[in-house]
This record gives structure tokens, C-alpha cells and sequence, in this order.
């Protein structure tokens, strides 16, 4: 058995992911709290994508979005997914003073404002919104758990089954002080069209629900299993961007 791995370099001014150093963000007092309106019915789907898995949402409007923060449009909810390591010591795509979590959540929106579609937005500077979550290890999340009660279905690379009413907004933390900057995607091709709006506050998960994770993989039915044990891309170097506080920094951790 084989082991997947989405990691890739590559070199470009405004890639993703980085660390993001508290002492060297910048307080911007001109940011707006987030506005986070998630409608459970609109979640449609659970999908093996082969380097991980979604949850898909139905974008034709505008009944799930994101705006304000330091976005100057709303954006539709796409899809969310989690990049994981093979070990609960790392994991996280964003390292935090040079901190990596164990599990990052990534919640991808497009600008729909200004973009007919999806993919036209992934063309754009301002095209997409994507809100990180970190994950530490701590009591089993109650709001994870239907989630991985239905990995099984899509254990292996184009499996999908339905998933509905997936109440994303509760699974967010309680405090949504956030850092962001401009930046890329981090799976390829890694357009840069992402504008990061990165929580300061973590959101548990329990060893043993990882491990369901990196019981997925990225290979198909009738092949030879391969596992997903990390999907994790690393970082990237800031090259001088600036990172933006919406708060200044108080561990969560």
C-alpha cells in the first residue's frame, strides 16, 4: 500500500499557505467584523476528490454567503474541505509563530457579485473567499461526527453520496477574530485569486475522529489501495505581503 501526497512547489509572489507571524501582523482597525449567513439546506454532497474530500454546496444563489471582514463583495459557498498530516503533530496548511495544527478546515466562496460563475471568479485577483479554520486535538467535535459517520460511503477516489443539511455555521468558533492577506490556492494549479480570512480561535477534533481522515483514498475502487495520509502543502514564503488583524492576537491554543 502507497501513500498520497498533494504537496507541490512552486514558485510564485503571492502563494499560500504561509506562517503567519503575530508580532509582524498588522492591526487594521478599518476591518469589519465577518458576516457568516450558512443555509444547512443548501449542503448537497459528500465527494472524494482524490486528495481529500468535500462537502458541496448548491451555489446557484445566493441563500449561503460570506461578506464584510475584508471582503468589499458577499461570496457563495462552494464547497469546504480539510487537509490533514500523518500524525496528529501536524497537518494544518497555515502555521501559526511557527505552530502547526493538527488539521486545518478550508470553506471555499466565490465572488458572485462580480462573476458568472465559479470558474470565471478562479481568473481573478478578488475572485475567491476561502475561510481557514485550524483544528487541535481535544474532546470529540459533536458537529464533525455525521460528517464521519458517512466517510465510509466515499472511502475510495470519485465515490459520492448525499449529504444534506450540514449545519457548517455551528461547526465555526464562537469568536471570529480572524487574520488575512492575499493569496493563492494551495492544490494546483494554485492560482493566485484567493483572498485568506484565517479564524485566530482553533475548533476541536479528537485523535480518534482524524483517524478516520486518513482512512480515505486517493485511489480508485479497483485499484490498489493508496491512503491519504497528508494533503498538506507547505509553506510558502511571504514575499512581502502583509498580514492584516482584524484583533490582536490572543491564543486559543
Amino acid at each position: 500500500m502507497g501513500i498520497c501526497s498533494s504537496r507541490t512547489e512552486q514558485c510564485r509572489p503571492r502563494q499560500s499557505p504561509i506562517n503567519i507571524q503575530t508580532r509582524k501582523t498588522k492591526y487594521d482597525s478599518s476591518l469589519k467584523p465577518l458576516y457568516i449567513n450558512y443555509d444547512p439546506k443548501t449542503s448537497q454532497r459528500l465527494v472524494n476528490v482524490g486528495h481529500c474530500f468535500n462537502v458541496e454546496f448548491d451555489d446557484s444563489s445566493d441563500r449561503s454567503v460570506l461578506s464584510e471582514g475584508p471582503l468589499a463583495s458577499y461570496y457563495r459557498l462552494r464547497q469546504c474541505h480539510f487537509h490533514w498530516g500523518t500524525s496528529d503533530r501536524n497537518g494544518s496548511e497555515h502555521v501559526i509563530d511557527g505552530k502547526t495544527y493538527p488539521a486545518e478546515l478550508h470553506i471555499v466562496h466565490w465572488n458572485s457579485k462580480m462573476y458568472p460563475s465559479f470558474g470565471e471568479a478562479t481568473k481573478h485577483s478578488d475572485g475567491l473567499a476561502v475561510l481557514g479554520v485550524l483544528l487541535k486535538i481535544g474532546e470529540p467535535n459533536p458537529l464533525l461526527q455525521n460528517l464521519i459517520a458517512n466517510l465510509d460511503k466515499v472511502k475510495t477516489k470519485d465515490k459520492e453520496c448525499p449529504f444534506a443539511n450540514f449545519y457548517l455555521s455551528d461547526l465555526l468558533p464562537k469568536e471570529r477574530h480572524y487574520w488575512t492577506y492575499p493569496g493563492s490556492l494551495t492544490t494546483s494549479p494554485f492560482l493566485e485569486c484567493v483572498t485568506w480570512i484565517v479564524l485566530q480561535e482553533a475548533i476541536t477534533i479528537s485523535s480518534e475522529q482524524l483517524k478516520h481522515f486518513r482512512g480515505l483514498q486517493c485511489t480508485s475502487e479497483n485499484e490498489e489501495p493508496e491512503f491519504i495520509l497528508e494533503n498538506h502543502r507547505p509553506l510558502q514564503p511571504l514575499e512581502g505581503r502583509v498580514v492584516n488583524g482584524h484583533q490582536l492576537f490572543v491564543s486559543f491554543w
